[in-house]
């Protein structure tokens, strides 16, 4: 026989105190790669997709597609060029034009109104680049953001950082919170930056944005300085997509944290002394005459609290919190239960 026992529910603005509090929300740090690891080692390339839809863009595995059925991508990378050089195609030939479509995705999704190429911090002359190279998280990975100042790329010989810790007051577009992408490391615990972003002559490597999962590399920067050999001969298929994993591949380090804002609800499940102290399972009580099945029970009778069930108005059970340990319960002894929902 089940025992309910109703919540006291009191407004938000109370100044009472009640057994249910809502709305509660916490910022959780997790690792951002597969199983919940928070930095990526060896990386693979799937031969169906990059059959597929290679030219255009390439998805990056941590583990071997060929030898497990059950990887899946952690990000994919794609090459940019704002007149669609690198790839086939132009005016009057056949061809689809890849990096033009993938550098005017990109442009829509990132910049604002009036804006139509990537703009660099520094100074030089790639400061606005024809070309950039890109990085986007996938969404199950991701969840929600990345976590400024805590992930570092290296790409071939270089390690890269953002300069989060350097501003508190980051720009803001249509792609969320921007910081810049610079030389750097948080291997010691702490962000080394080599070199800001306006020190780095030419151009700033690139440009991060947290809330999307995204980092868009400087083209003519990242190919000098990880000697990628980018092709940027119009109407030829470079296969820059490949180089930029293949150097990927050489770093061979990827660390990273997601950040999620994870909204509780939190139910005080209040045990009085003198509730909850019977049970209606058949080894508490003879069946005969109701008498204790243990005679030290005789007016002080003892229980043991294994789980909590949530129950709605209609007696419907919605939700069990099991206990990580039986609790006893007696008329000496109280308890308060918490169960914490997270949505």
């Amino acid at each position: 026989m089940a025992i309910y026992k109703e919540f006291d529910i009191q407004p938000q603005n109370s100044a009472e105190s009640g057994d249910v509090i809502s709305n509660i929300k916490d910022i959780v740090s997790s690792g951002m790669w597969a199983e919940g690891a928070a930095s990526i080692t060896t990386f693979f390339t799937s031969s169906v997709q990059s059959g597929s839809s290679g030219d255009y863009y390439l998805d990056v595995y941590s583990s071997d597609t060929a030898t497990d059925t059950q990887a899946k991508p952690q990000f994919s990378v794609a090459y940019g060029h704002f007149n669609g050089s690198g790839s086939l195609g132009r005016s009057g030939i056949t061809g689809n034009r890849a990096a033009a479509s993938i550098y005017r995705q990109l442009s829509q999704t990132l910049l604002g109104p009036g804006e139509d190429q990537f703009t660099f911090a520094g100074s030089g002359a790639h400061i606005k680049p024809k070309y950039v190279y890109a990085i986007s998280v996938s969404r199950q990975q991701l969840r929600e953001k990345m976590d400024p100042g805590n992930w570092e790329l290296k790409i071939g010989t270089r390690r890269f950082i953002d300069d989060s810790g350097a501003t508190t007051n980051p720009a803001v577009n249509q792609g969320g919170r921007v910081f810049n992408i610079v030389s750097g490391s948080i291997q010691s615990g702490t962000a080394v930056i080599k070199h800001t972003a306006t020190e780095q002559f030419g151009g700033a490597y690139g440009l991060f944005y947290p809330d999307l999962g995204m980092l868009v590399f400087n083209g003519p920067i990242i190919n000098t300085s990880a000697s990628l050999g980018t092709v940027t001969t119009i109407n030829t298929l470079g296969g820059n997509n490949d180089k930029f994993v293949a150097k990927i591949k050489t770093g061979a380090y990827f660390q990273s944290r997601r950040e999620e804002v994870v909204t509780s609800q939190h139910y005080f499940c209040r045990v009085p002394n003198k509730e909850f102290n019977f049970s209606s399972n058949p080894t508490f009580a003879t069946a005969s005459d109701g008498s204790f099945t243990q005679a030290t029970f005789f007016k002080n009778p003892k229980t043991f609290i294994t789980q909590v069930g949530l129950y709605n108005d209609a007696g419907e059970l919605l939700a069990v919190a099991k206990l990580s340990k039986p609790l006893l319960k007696s008329y000496s002894r109280e308890a308060i239960i918490k169960v914490k929902l997270d949505f």
